[in-house]
């Protein structure tokens, strides 16, 4: 096959195309989802998704590591404030009833399930994690002064005794995460090695679908609080759109 004329180019480009074995997420059952994609190893993922969405990240061969930055859609100024994800909730480490905090002091996502145990809120992104959500913010028109600190599921970090950090590695394979939205975000995530170093990544999935019956599991005060800001943060913007 020749790729010398244009009728001859297309032919192999749909040739390549109809060989390409696409590899799709496992996805929960009775679920009817709105992605669901698997982020190959060096990848990236750049989604828009709505209030009310279940989130579910997967590291189906115990081999991933999901960089992930959250921003408000719309609002790009408010995103995740990792010290605020830690320090609010007296909590260094993700479990569920987590929340992921703004530093306007709202409720972005709170993880709701968590097979894992096995992430870093303490370290940031690698240099290629870095490299690769400045990619996937530039898709949403976000600049790389966008990109801040960000949380690594599926490869943890624990503080020794001393204060010195040591990775824990990778949780189990088929671990997952997820989380619920509260508000409409733009989900950038890269899958790429941890801050402190270790082997190279396999696939990680990325699963959402339309789940509206969210049901608190944290009655910290600090997160009721948190709660609060948003749902008036939501009201508000609902009423200047109704009046605008």
């Amino acid at each position: 096959m020749t790729t010398q004329s244009t009728d001859g180019a297309r032919a192999h480009a749909r040739a390549q195309a109809a060989a390409a074995i696409l590899e799709r997420p496992s996805v929960p059952e009775g679920v009817t989802p709105t992605v669901a994609d698997r982020i190959p190893a060096g990848g990236y993922a750049n989604l828009v998704l709505g209030r009310g969405t279940r989130l579910r990240i997967a590291d189906p061969t115990g081999t991933g590591c999901a960089h992930l930055l959250l921003v408000r859609t719309g609002a790009p100024w408010e995103r995740l404030n990792v010290a605020d994800t830690v320090k609010v909730p007296w909590q260094a480490y993700l479990g569920v009833g987590h929340p992921l905090l703004s530093d306007q002091g709202r409720v972005l996502a709170t993880v709701v399930a968590d097979t894992s145990g096995h992430h870093d809120a303490l370290c940031g992104p690698s240099a290629a994690g870095r490299a690769r959500l400045r990619l996937a913010a530039a898709k949403q028109g976000l600049a790389p002064r966008d990109v801040g600190p960000t949380v690594a599921l599926f490869r943890g970090v624990r503080v020794e005794a001393d204060g010195a950090l040591t990775s824990t590695g990778n949780g189990p394979a088929g671990g997952y995460v997820e989380l619920y939205l509260h508000l409409p975000l733009t989900v950038l995530i890269a899958n790429a090695p941890g801050a402190l170093g270790g082997e190279e990544t396999g696939p990680v999935d990325v699963v959402a679908w339309h789940a509206m019956d969210f049901v608190a599991a944290n009655d910290d005060p600090e997160y009721q609080r948190a709660l609060v800001n948003t749902e008036a943060a939501w009201t508000a913007a609902q009423n200047t759109e109704v009046s605008a």
